[in-house]
């Protein structure tokens, strides 16, 4: 199976970390934004990442190529059967795509993405205004909610502690101060899941990377 994409969109590393959660192996094939590469396209007709290739099927968005790779190894189980644990899940991965990595793509795209690699200025002061007045809400919403365990659902790991933590390795990138000494649930939360297998590899290599565009 491949994904087309590179892992620096938190959407493709969720996607990348739920599958080895799973012990699903699966090629990555980075492509440049606006890419025409042709089995990409008939995978995402309309240009997103990450997308889904496996033989002759092919599917586009985070949450769809999850539910395939969920469906295809059902075990370990990342979304559980109870119904309100269920539920939580899928409220929390969409709290990691549409609130929290929504505010992250304001300060990665426009601080590091359009001058580093569109050559480019970026919109810094909605960067800032990101950073300053939507980001401290949300941060202070997952402290709240995060039980004493440190897993949002169940007391274990599931997709809705790895859809939240996908968007901490790009704030890790820009080196942005989460102000998580006032947070240490918060604080616990993004080291115990950033340091798993299936995220650090990851992010060292994006890591690396950055550090050669710079």
């Amino acid at each position: 199976m491949i994904v087309y994409g590179s892992s620096m969109s938190p959407f493709v590393r969720k996607v990348l970390a739920f599958a080895a959660e799973k012990d699903i192996e699966l090629e990555t094939r980075p492509l440049g934004l606006g890419s025409d590469d042709p089995e990409f396209r008939q995978a995402s007709p309309f240009g997103k990442i990450p997308a889904l290739r496996d033989g002759d099927f092919g599917i586009s968005d985070s949450t769809a190529i999850i539910a395939y790779l969920d469906a295809l190894k059902p075990e370990p189980e990342l979304i559980p059967a109870e119904p309100k644990a269920r539920a939580r899940t899928i409220w929390y991965e969409e709290f990691g795509d549409t609130i929290l990595a929504a505010c992250g793509t304001k300060m990665f795209f426009n601080r590091v993405v359009a001058p580093r690699f569109l050559k480019r200025d970026g919109d810094l002061a909605a960067a800032d205004k990101a950073e300053r007045d939507e980001l401290p809400p949300i941060l202070d919403y997952i402290e709240k909610v995060l039980p004493e365990s440190g897993w949002l659902v169940e007391d274990r790991l599931t997709l809705a502690d790895i859809a939240v933590a996908s968007p901490f390795a790009n704030f890790r990138h820009l080196g942005l101060d989460l102000g998580l000494e006032r947070r240490p649930k918060l604080a616990a939360f993004i080291d115990r899941m950033l340091e798993r297998p299936s995220f650090k590899s990851w992010i060292e290599r994006e890591t690396a990377f950055l550090a050669r565009a710079a």
